[in-house]
């Protein structure tokens, strides 16, 4: 029926019958779904663009979390490796602290100074650092007996037997410069003078802060040992012919310790 009453009208405005209002009014008639399909596909339009304009906010926004999140990602990973090297340098300290105090035959103090440096209230996490004060490390050493002064011509110029600890009767510049390991006992020996013994010609260097009150670098220092050690002492090296040697100098829980071995020397075929 549409086509039908098309045909009639075209047929009407074909033959010329028609007014110009009726041509007016025809025309309008068929314009108006024309345009209302225009404004539909125009509103659709900008409601695609608008779509597309969030979507492309949105993208932004997404790529910008995922680089914050790869920005926190790469200094969490920072922090880890810091820690894990931090941890590391400590258990290498406690570790090395461990085999000197093997080695000088102290391995009960070096595994307590071992758990002393790894227990919480001495190693700290915070913000992935590890933190380990100098007065832990002076303490580990002090616990492990770091050696100061290793006198290793001794065991090769004598035959060492009977070894004594005794402490020390040091100036305060001495025990600075020794606890600095600037200790020579190379030509240094022990000796019993007036019933007291004495480590003489041990070369301890003047400490570097030191001022006019430094100690001179060589001098007799004072053995302290009990009074039973040096009669022994006293006896061995009057009436055997033995000698005194320090063997070494090392630290025993804060104070200067040195190790003195009754020796007998050897002969050149024994070197």
């Amino acid at each position: 029926m549409k086509s039908l009453a098309k045909l009639l009208v075209l047929a009407v405005l074909l033959s010329g019958c028609a007014s110009k209002e009726f041509v007016q009014d025809y025309v309008q008639s068929q314009l108006k779904p024309v345009n209302a399909r225009l404004d539909t596909l125009d509103s659709r339009g900008k409601a695609t663009d608008a779509a597309l304009k969030a979507g492309a906010a949105g993208l932004e926004a997404a790529n910008k979390r995922i680089d914050d999140a790869y920005v926190t990602l790469q200094v969490h990973s920072d922090r880890l490796t810091k820690n894990e090297a931090d941890i590391a340098q400590v258990s290498k300290t406690a570790q090395e602290a461990l085999d000197r105090a093997a080695s000088a035959g102290k391995l009960a103090e070096g595994k307590m100074a071992y758990e002393v440096v790894l227990s919480e209230d001495k190693v700290k996490f915070g913000r992935g650092k590890v933190v380990l004060s100098k007065g832990d490390l002076a303490a580990l050493d002090e616990f492990a007996g770091k050696i100061l002064s290793d006198n290793r011509q001794a065991r090769h110029n004598y035959f060492l037997m009977e070894r004594f600890e005794a402490g020390l009767v040091l100036t305060g510049t001495e025990v600075k410069a020794a606890k600095d390991g600037k200790v020579q006992l190379k030509d240094a020996y022990g000796a019993v003078l007036g019933n007291e013994a004495w480590l003489i010609n041990a070369h301890i260097s003047q400490y570097s802060h030191g001022n006019r009150e430094n100690h001179p670098p060589i001098r007799n220092r004072k053995l302290l040992l009990h009074r039973r050690e040096i009669d022994k002492l006293l006896g061995q090296t009057r009436e055997k012919g033995l000698a005194l040697i320090p063997t070494k100098m090392y630290l025993k829980k804060g104070k200067i310790k040195c190790e003195l071995a009754l020796a007998k020397g050897k002969k050149l075929y024994d070197k």
